[in-house]
């Protein structure tokens, strides 16, 4: 009893110290590769993304800001062309007093009012020589004193946009503070066939400009704004608050820097400056973005630590896994294949891997499949050959009626003294035999093939007293090739008997050999009544059609003899035509005839 309870204590210890082992094992696995995740993770963010992050956004931004500025300038682009279809189109060489001018500005206006809020045309003295839409003057404004005014006089070769402003020309009691942008220049105007100096203003619709800057967004809390040559604000996001003070920009700073990416501290802000220059207008635009749009912020930095830890925990995953894959992936595969074994699939190999356990019993399983597989194909053999004997014997039958009609009629020729046809047919019908038999041997030359055919063909010419014709041609290089024995003469003597016998008018009966690249095609043919396709499908499925003559050889034995020694790819083929006749084709490979003795023996 005692030395049962100490073995028993014993084997409990050691139990424990082999779950020790394990669990210190994988514990160790598990922390080591969480420590590496952790320092590797750490380590591949902190290079690779600390400086591309930065670069990344600050390239995005530079074509957010592009894009901004090509839109920008398409659309100043457009008000440019607008001015010039205005002078070359309508003012041009145009009688300003003549009402067709004012028709066509007020067209003109018409079809460009979703961005243009008015068109003018002024006298070097300030007067309003024709607006679009009609509208009327304030009193006690200095057009010569405005600006867009002063530059168009002294500038004549440009087109001068100036920064939005309240539109302070004409009256307009509906809405008195609409916020403009001019557009002006010098033109040349005609009246009373003079040519005098004038002045084009156009006056843009801000919500045009407005528009455009509306849709730039830096994200992260990033912006776009818009100021002229000496940092004015034309669009600021945040406009109204920077003009009551509540807000400031440094919009003075910017106006003064070359286009690019720099870096500045605003208010003690570090923030990334992206400015770009308007064409045309000189106008700057300034992209702005926060520091901490270019760094992880408290919310990146918890989604950062919750990756680290969903890694770490999917390392862990991983590691336990494949601890478990270990174990039971070599039982899995076994049964694996086993299962594919079991559905049909012999040639499935069994899995002799894993432990010593399971590979003993894939290894067991293999060799029990190895011997299924052998007595099987013993049996296959075993019935493949019984049924080529079974075959060989339907083929080697000789109809008896045939052999007595055959006596019958050398008797009959001997009586009446036609010794020459007695000897012909009596030498055909030997040939006949000689060939059916060949020795026991079921491979035999094309040659022999063709002349057992012609042998039979003579004898039968001579029973149905030449009723009709026939031919029996090859080459050469086909003779000397192999087939199986009997083949063609069943097909001849369906030919006789279904087609030719039955005719009213001679008959004929051709049979061809040929080589076509690696294959011999046999054709026997008859002009005789043809057969439809139902009666083909029969002959080729061996169903018996009603008939009292024939050795009992049908096509489907014929077809299935082929295939059998040959392959499913060859056979018979068939093509008939009712009163028009039947060609039987026979489709063998092209093999020498002593390679065939070789290969099946006889």
């Amino acid at each position: 009893m005692r030395k049962r309870k100490k073995n028993g204590f014993l084997v409990r210890i050691s139990g424990i110290h082999g779950r020790s082992s394990i669990r210190y094992s994988v514990f160790l696995t598990f922390t080591v590769s969480a420590v590496l995740v952790v320092m590797l993770t750490a380590f591949f963010f902190y290079r690779r993304f600390s400086g591309q992050l930065e670069e990344s956004m600050l390239s995005e931004n530079q074509i957010l800001v592009s894009q901004i500025n090509q839109a920008m300038e398409t659309y100043l682009r457009e008000k440019m062309r607008l001015s010039d279809a205005f002078y070359y189109n309508v003012i041009k060489n145009k009688n300003l007093d003549d009402g067709a001018v004012t028709e066509k500005l007020q067209l003109l206006y018409e079809a460009n009012q979703s961005s243009v809020e008015n068109m003018a045309i002024f006298s070097m003295t300030g007067k309003v020589l024709a607006t679009a839409p009609p509208a009327t003057p304030k009193q006690n404004v200095n057009i010569m004193g405005q600006e867009w005014f002063v530059k168009s006089v002294q500038k004549t070769e440009d087109l001068h946009f100036f920064n939005p402003m309240i539109q302070s020309v004409f009256l307009d009691t509906a809405n008195p503070f609409k916020w403009v942008i001019p557009l002006s220049s010098s033109v040349e105007i005609t009246r009373d066939k003079s040519i005098q100096q004038g002045v084009l203003l156009i006056n843009l619709k801000y919500s045009g400009l407005e528009q455009i800057m509306s849709k730039a967004t830096l994200g992260n809390g990033g912006y776009i704004y818009l100021t002229d040559r000496e940092g004015d604000i034309i669009y600021h996001p945040k406009k109204q608050l920077i003009f009551s003070g509540l807000e400031k920009e440094s919009n003075l700073q910017a106006a003064v820097l070359p286009d690019g990416n720099h870096k500045e501290t605003f208010e003690g802000e570090e923030r990334v400056l992206t400015v770009k220059t308007v064409g045309y207008t000189g106008w700057k635009l300034v992209g702005v973005m926060p520091g901490w749009g270019v760094s992880f912020n408290t919310f990146q930095n918890r989604m950062f630590i919750a990756c680290i830890i969903l890694a770490l925990l999917l390392v862990l995953v991983i590691v336990n896994s494949r601890v478990s894959s270990m174990l039971t992936d070599p039982i899995r595969r076994l049964e694996k294949s086993v299962h594919e074994m079991e559905e049909g699939n012999l040639e499935a190999v069994i899995y002799t891997g894993g432990s010593y356990e399971v590979m003993h019993l894939g290894r067991a399983i293999q060799d029990m499949v190895d011997e299924m597989k052998r007595l099987m194909e013993a049996t296959v053999a075993e019935h493949e050959s019984k049924r080529k004997s079974e075959l060989d014997a339907l083929q080697s039958q000789i109809n008896p009626h045939f052999l007595y009609n055959t006596l019958d009629i050398i008797v009959w020729m001997i009586e009446n003294e036609q010794s020459q046809d007695a000897v012909r047919i009596v030498t055909s019908l030997a040939r006949l035999f000689r060939i059916s038999l060949s020795k026991g041997r079921n491979i035999i030359p094309i040659r022999d093939e063709l002349e057992h055919v012609r042998n039979y063909l003579t004898i039968q010419q001579m029973r149905f007293k030449n009723k009709f014709e026939f031919s029996v041609e090859a080459e050469e290089e086909v003779c000397a090739l192999s087939t199986i024995k009997l083949v063609a003469q069943p097909l001849v003597e369906n030919a006789l008997y279904h087609g030719i016998e039955f005719m009213d008018e001679d008959g004929r009966i051709d049979v061809r050999a040929r080589k076509e690249g690696e294959d011999v095609f046999i054709s026997v043919s008859d002009n005789g009544l043809g057969m439809t396709e139902e009666t083909i499908e029969a002959l080729l499925k061996g169903e018996i059609l009603p008939r009292t003559r024939g050795s009992g050889i049908g096509f489907s034995n014929v077809n299935e003899r082929i295939r059998l020694y040959f392959g499913e790819s060859y056979g018979l083929q068939i093509e008939s035509e009712p009163d028009e006749g039947t060609t039987v084709t026979i489709h063998i490979p092209a093999m020498a005839y002593r390679e065939e003795v070789d290969r099946w023996g006889k």
